[in-house]
Formats: C-alpha cells, sequence, structure tokens
C-alpha cells in the first residue's frame, strides 16, 4: 500500500456526487493531456490505480483501483485478466469496500494457491478507526477461469492488531504471498510493520490459512529502516534462470526479500532458515535500503508471482504519474500505471538479479525494424534514428569505447549515482560519455529525455560506469515545480573494457522504461513533452556528447503496436 492518505466519503450522498461529477466530466475525457496515455502498458480506462497469479490458464491481474476518481481514496481491488500478459480484459472489482473491517478501503495485499490449486487473497482493510488489519477472500466458482466472483471469509479480520502484541495499527500491512514450511507443514506469510523508525517483516503462521500465529521473532528487520510496505518473500536458483514456486527450497535456492520503502523497491539476497523462520542476507552492506533496487527511477509497490504456465518468476511495478497538480489527473480522468512485466533470475554471481521484459512483449512489435550495422559514433555527435514511431518503439543497442584514456576521475566523496548523473546530465561534455539516446525528443532538440552511460575512472585505476535517465529538458512545461524532472541514476556492474554497454528502452508516450547492461540495471520515468514532441513531432536520437569517439553496434528499433487494454 504506497500511501494510507484515504479520502473516502463520509456519506453515502457525498460518494454519489462524487460519481455524477466525474460522469459529467467523462464527456470532456478526450483532452491534449491524451496523449499521455499509454498504448502497451496496462492501466485502467480511468480513474486512479496501483497480485498477480496464474488460474487455469488465465493471467489475474489485480491492483488498488478507485472506480469515481482520478485521485488516491475509494480503494477496491481492480481486476483485469489477459492469455498473454501484454492485451487485457477488465472484469468487475474482485473486492469492494463493504465490511466494518475494510470500510475505508481494501488495500495491498497477495494471492496464494493452496493445496488443490484453491487460489486465496489475503488483503489489508481498514477499519471505521482507522486501524489496519488482515482479511481472507476466496472465489465463489472454483470451475470459472475468469474468477468473477469473490467472497469475503467470515472469519475476518484474521489478524489484528492489539495491546497484546503491541503492533502500531497504523503501520501494519500488505501480507505477501504464503508458502508452506517443510518443517511443519504449515503456511507462512510476512505482513509489512514498522516500530521507532524500525522495518519489520512480521512472520505469521496458520495451519488452516485462517488461524494465524504470530511467531516468536520477525523473518528480517532493520534498524532505522523505515515503514517496510508491500514487502515480498521468494526463492530463486542459484543454478537456473527458471522460476520457482513460493514454497520451493533446497540446496540449490537463495531467497528474495524485498520491501517497498522511501519511494523505492529495494531488495536483499540471503538464505532462509526454515528450522529457525528466519532469513538473513548473504551481505549486511547490501541489505533493505542499502544495496539493489528492482528500479532507480519511478518504480513502487512491485509484486512478483510464479508463473507455473513457463516457469518464470515475473514482477509487475507500478507507476505512479509525475505531475504535482492535481486537477491535471482529473481532467485526464485517469493516473498511473504498470512498468512492463519483468522476468527476473538471479545472476550467476549470486549478488543480484537480472529483469527483462517479458517475451510476449515482442508480439507488439511491428515488422521491418530500423536496423544498423557496427559503426562509429563520432564525440560530438547527434544522429537521428529515423523510420520508427517514437513515441512507441522499442529499442535495443550497444555502445563501447575503444579506448578509455581520457575517462573523467570518479571524486572520492560521491557515493550517490543519482547525484552525480544529476550534476553530469546529458548536456555536460565528458570524456567517455555521456553517450545513448535521445527520446521523446522534439526536431530542435528544444525537449527530450537523454538515457546513457558515463565511464570515470575509480581510484583503483578500475572503472566505473553509471547509467542515467535524465528528465531535465523532458519538457517545457512550467512552473516546474509541478513537473517531476528529476533526474535518475544506478551504478552498473559492467567492465567496459572486456563488455559492451547495451541499453534497451521501452518508449511509450509518456513513460520510458530502459534496461542496462542486459537487465543488471533499470530506470523507469514519466515524462510530459508539449506539443513539439508528441505523435508526428517526437524524434529519437543517438548521441556522444563525451571527447572520445565510440562504437555503436547491434541497433534495431522497431515501431510498437498498441496492446488491447480495454
Amino acid at each position: 500500500m504506497a500511501s494510507l492518505k484515504l479520502y473516502i466519503p463520509v456519506l453515502i450522498l457525498i460518494s454519489i456526487h462524487v460519481i455524477r461529477q466525474f460522469e459529467a466530466a467523462s464527456h470532456e475525457i478526450e483532452t491534449p493531456d491524451q496523449i499521455y496515455r499509454t498504448a502497451f502498458h496496462f492501466q485502467p480506462a480511468k480513474y486512479w490505480m496501483n497480485g498477480p497469479m496464474i488460474y487455469m490458464g488465465i493471467y489475474h491481474f489485480f491492483y488498488q483501483y478507485n472506480p469515481y476518481d482520478a485521485q488516491s481514496g475509494n480503494i477496491v481491488w481492480g481486476h483485469s485478466t489477459s492469455t498473454d500478459l501484454i492485451n487485457w480484459t477488465p472484469q468487475p472489482p474482485a473486492l469492494l469496500r463493504s465490511e466494518p473491517y475494510d470500510f475505508k478501503g481494501c488495500f495491498s495485499g497477495s494471492t496464494t494457491i493452496l493445496s488443490g490449486g484453491k487460489p486465496a487473497i489475503l488483503y489489508t482493510g481498514v477499519d471505521f478507526s482507522d486501524i489496519q488489519v488482515q482479511n481472507l477472500a476466496v472465489p465463489k466458482n472454483l470451475l470459472d477461469p475468469y474468477l468473477i466472483e469473490w467472497v469475503k471469509s467470515p472469519y475476518n479480520p484474521l489478524i489484528t492488531p492489539n495491546s497484546v502484541n503491541k503492533i502500531d495499527g497504523q503501520n501494519f500491512r500488505d501480507p505477501t504471498t504464503a508458502w508452506v514450511n517443510p518443517t511443519d507443514g504449515n503456511w507462512r506469510m510476512v505482513v509489512g510493520n514498522k516500530k521507532n523508525n524500525t522495518g519489520i517483516g512480521l512472520l505469521y503462521k496458520s495451519k488452516n490459512f485462517i488461524d494465524w500465529i504470530q511467531t516468536e521473532q520477525p523473518l528480517h528487520f532493520l534498524n532505522n529502516s523505515g515503514m517496510w510496505e508491500c514487502p515480498d518473500f521468494f526463492p530463486v536458483s542459484t543454478i537456473s534462470q527458471i522460476g520457482l514456486d513460493t514454497s520451493i527450497m533446497g540446496p540449490n535456492v537463495k531467497h528474495v526479500f524485498k520491501v517497498s520503502v522511501a519511494n523505492s523497491d529495494y531488495y536483499t539476497i540471503g538464505i532462509y532458515n526454515p528450522n529457525k523462520d528466519i532469513f538473513v542476507p548473504d551481505n549486511e552492506s547490501l541489505d533493505i535500503g542499502l544495496g539493489f533496487r528492482y528500479d532507480y527511477g519511478k518504480y513502487y509497490a512491485s509484486k512478483t508471482f510464479f508463473d507455473s504456465a513457463t516457469n518464470r518468476r515475473i514482477l509487475f511495478g507500478w507507476v505512479s504519474e509525475a505531475v504535482n497538480i492535481v486537477d491535471i489527473n482529473s481532467i485526464r480522468g485517469w493516473a498511473g500505471l504498470q512498468g512492463i512485466p519483468r522476468r527476473i533470475w538471479l545472476q550467476k554471481s549470486g549478488n543480484q538479479l537480472l529483469q527483462w521484459p517479458i517475451v510476449e512483449i515482442e508480439k507488439l512489435r511491428i515488422n521491418n525494424p530500423v536496423v544498423e550495422g557496427t559503426t562509429a559514433l563520432m564525440a560530438g555527435s547527434v544522429r537521428e534514428i529515423s523510420g520508427v514511431t517514437a513515441t512507441q518503439a522499442d529499442v535495443e543497442i550497444s555502445f563501447a569505447a575503444k579506448t578509455l584514456e581520457k575517462a573523467e576521475i570518479w571524486e572520492a566523496n560521491w557515493t550517490n549515482p543519482q547525484q552525480v548523473c544529476s550534476i553530469k546530465g546529458a548536456s555536460v561534455k565528458g570524456g567517455i560519455g555521456p553517450f545513448g539516446l535521445l527520446v521523446l525528443a522534439s526536431k530542435d532538440m528544444q525537449e527530450y529525455t537523454a538515457v546513457f552511460f558515463r565511464i570515470f575512472k575509480g581510484n583503483n585505476n578500475n572503472f566505473i560506469v553509471l547509467m542515467c535517465s535524465d528528465q531535465s529538458r523532458s519538457s517545457l512545461h512550467l512552473p516546474s515545480t509541478d513537473y517531476d524532472k528529476t533526474t535518475y541514476g544506478a551504478f552498473l556492474n559492467v567492465d567496459p573494457v572486456q563488455e559492451k554497454l547495451s541499453l534497451r528502452t521501452l518508449i511509450d508516450h509518456s513513460i520510458v522504461e530502459s534496461f542496462g547492461g542486459e537487465g543488471k540495471a533499470c530506470i523507469t520515468a514519466r515524462v510530459y513533452p508539449t506539443n513539439l514532441a508528441v505523435d508526428g513531432g517526437s524524434h529519437l536520437y543517438v548521441f556522444n556528447n563525451g571527447s572520445e569517439n565510440v562504437e555503436i553496434s547491434n541497433l534495431t528499433a522497431w515501431s510498437m503496436k498498441t496492446a488491447q487494454i480495454n
């Protein structure tokens, strides 16, 4: 649950008034701002949004959804189905606010496949007193592959904070997908919590999925890490790229613990001890908030699921708007979307995850892509990649530097890659870099979003590679305080002496998703160019603002079809 700032109407008459207001406004939905609506990213047809699973061959995506307004509040569980994770059909909401324990909202949770293949939802409800409680819902008809109707358990709420367990009812939310502990055959699941700014993953166990008992110690905790929202806990193989069911354990398995905190999704890799029911990170210096993120841009409240049909672990993540003007979202009639689903697996080194857009997205590629062989990209040059729909594209390219002698010196006090990318933006001339792509760019270069690499020489004669996404010139919209034009950055664990720097960027009108180093670092950005760089006015360029030539290879750019997202 990304936020508990609720805007719930206190009377049903007020709620109806809001609905009628929006029905009236819906006739004016076709505004110029619809140029920012995406073509192949999941987003609801209208209004505001925030546990995926597969059942009987149908993919189900559940999401936090406000059916009445393009703002936070009135949260229910939206529901859409798909056969390919790209084209989606909306279904009726799975969970509505209907009981005292979820009167103020049906917030985040997870799906679990129980024994016999029966799906179940665990979710956080907020009651009349703003207390967060954990609840259960199951399908009404197991023979329905679309799972249209869900029934809330008569035993709800299953878990409540109280004076005995001393849990803060304002910071107790987002139950995970459950797993079976092999030592006793009972279920386990985690709920996010905070106590005195210590992030805590509270652990619960159950024999029947109804009666849950808190264990003596949490699965994991970390001092001074803040509230742990939307926790996720799952196994990964150390010897294969295949995904694993959440209950799988064994000698060739490690576990990933992820939480959403401080506007980012952090994860750490380690060992789960089922006998002690604790998770221990492999490296304490890479614990939550200290190490890796799924994405170094705008990406939050993510959730994975095991795709049993293809043996993949698939990641969904929420991408919020980057506009600070409430009225704009209301005029557009929608807000927020989901990033492209990503397959994730453990890198061979075992210390980080790799991510890549699911292969199904390639079905949207239009034939006859722009293809370019190995060529030199001269220092200080900008070259257009023509022949592709620049607002709706999938671009792959690799870069290599012939020599690294002109690499800039890495300053000893630089520790935050985002800050360095902000200082050393795309317009700042460098040694080896910046080089990369200029996307959603106007013809006269007044507007562009730059996704690029920059190579520095470290203090130990090593080389440091930064991957940056620079939104500072993405839009001429003013004032700048109303449009988030943050520059994002990440360290890319690639040796530029031995390896090429690969980049894949998905461009979809107002979202730019970039994957560097074959998925070692990912950065997602929301951008809102003016009419200078939308539709036919948008251009795509490759650029090199360094003082050294670089080599580009494997350049392939596809225009993308529009997905079916009703």
